[in-house]
């Protein structure tokens, strides 16, 4: 049996905000909920927080990065918007708080799935890729506007383009830019800037034509920029051979027409500063590829002037070459006096040393030569014949004279003639 005054039970604060978020997420979720949006933010995280109010009252929100990063347009302050999403509860503040998984401008769901549906369409096609869009001209020679007679847009172009590039003309192809007209009139305005050109005038110069086409117009609600998000108008700018250059909206707005041109700009008047580079900035660029031009041309005349001195001073003048051989001339028979002087010179001074020298040779030869004439002398008085028969020795010879040296060679009664020291005497052998 329960007690009727028995104590409440104790809660945590922590418990309590679990238990209330538990309640509200089996009670409500997953929810949606329409509503202005008040005090919005974006933190450097990318986390996106504002309150969600009506007459009668306001609830606190938080859009994490990962939702954050799908939504097609900037959320503002003061925006009818649907949410959709979870409520829970911030234990940190014991805050009420809706969880934001998506967001849609209120009464644009239709449009926003079909803007959704036709973007993955496209892109799947590859219609946005970079590698497709074309560069702008660094310096057009006509810039063509399509944009509405009375849109805010035309005065912001062109006061843009006339403060910076006087010089070039703009060729308007005017179009609604709202309404269910609008698409029609933008094709057909494109198809004409792409088929202008301008006369010449003389026969030595090609008609000009537009280098590149701003389409242009103010913000607005999607319903307002519904006409640019046109599936025919969107093919026709992929396929245009001219580029082109989106400044639709604000910076916060998108349409299928900032990603399939060849460059988005956030609004009309950067779109014309895209395409028109400062004329001052361009008279600078001149003054400066005039300046390289002039020192690169300086250069290239003082090295060929360097080069003909050297050329010249190796070939002279005439008169000059002449002088200079003749010079050389003297010089080689200057040269070869001095070296025939020399010669002489020096075969003169040999003949005058052998002179000095030669009595003294020659005496010393004969002594020399006698000598020797001495020497041989002594010897051949030593082998004198005569020297021996005077030492009592005696030639013996028969009678034809032979000279008989040995016993054997004698005979008896053989006439044998002696030669002695003073004569001859005849002898017989017995």
């Amino acid at each position: 049996m329960a007690r009727l005054d028995s104590e409440p039970r104790v809660w945590s604060v922590g418990a309590l905000c679990l238990a209330i978020a538990d309640t509200l997420n089996a009670r409500f979720n997953p929810i949606a909920v329409k509503g202005e949006i008040s005090g919005f933010s974006r933190a450097s995280s990318g986390h996106c927080y504002f309150n969600l109010k009506d007459d009668s009252g306001q609830i606190r929100c938080a859009m994490f990065k990962r939702a954050a990063s799908a939504l097609g347009f900037m959320p503002r302050d003061g925006e009818m918007v649907e949410l959709r999403g979870k409520l829970g509860v911030y234990e940190a503040r014991g805050d009420l708080q809706l969880v934001v998984e998506s967001m849609q401008r209120a009464g644009q769901g239709d449009l926003f799935a079909q803007f959704l549906k036709l973007k993955t369409a496209l892109e799947n096609e590859g219609l946005f890729s970079q590698a497709r869009k074309k560069r702008l001209p660094s310096h057009p020679r006509a810039i063509g506007l399509i944009t509405s007679l009375g849109a805010a847009a035309l005065h912001d172009v062109v006061t843009a383009l006339q403060r910076r590039v006087p010089h070039i003309p703009v060729i308007l192809a005017p179009a609604s830019v709202q309404g269910s007209n609008a698409p029609v009139e933008l094709l057909q305005s494109l198809k004409n800037l792409v088929a202008w050109q301008a006369p010449s005038n003389s026969a030595n110069h090609q008609p000009m034509a537009v280098d590149v086409i701003l389409i242009v117009r103010g913000g607005g609600s999607m319903e307002d920029l519904w006409s640019f998000n046109d599936e025919t108008l969107v093919r026709a700018v992929a396929a245009c051979p001219i580029p082109v250059v989106s400044g639709v909206g604000h910076e916060t707005d998108f349409t299928l027409l900032d990603f399939v041109a060849d460059l988005r700009a956030p609004t009309p008047t950067a779109a014309a500063e895209l395409v028109a580079v400062d004329r001052s900035q361009r008279v600078l660029e001149l003054e400066t590829v005039h300046q390289v031009l002039t020192n690169s041309v300086m250069a290239t005349l003082d090295k060929m002037n360097q080069r003909l001195d050297w050329v010249a001073g190796r070939l002279g003048r005439p008169s000059g070459r002449i002088s200079d051989q003749n010079a050389k001339l003297q010089r080689i028979g200057q040269t070869l006096k001095f070296a025939v002087r020399t010669q002489v010179n020096q075969q003169l001074q040999g003949i005058k040393t052998l002179s000095l020298n030669l009595p003294k040779a020659l005496q010393s030869n004969l002594q020399s030569q006698q000598r020797g004439l001495s020497h041989h002398q002594t010897r051949l008085d030593l082998l004198d014949p005569h020297l021996v028969l005077e030492r009592g020795y005696a030639w013996l010879t028969d009678e034809s004279g032979k000279a008989l040296t040995h016993a054997k060679d004698f005979l008896p009664a053989q006439d044998v003639s002696a030669t002695l020291a003073d004569g001859q005497v005849k002898l017989r052998v017995l």
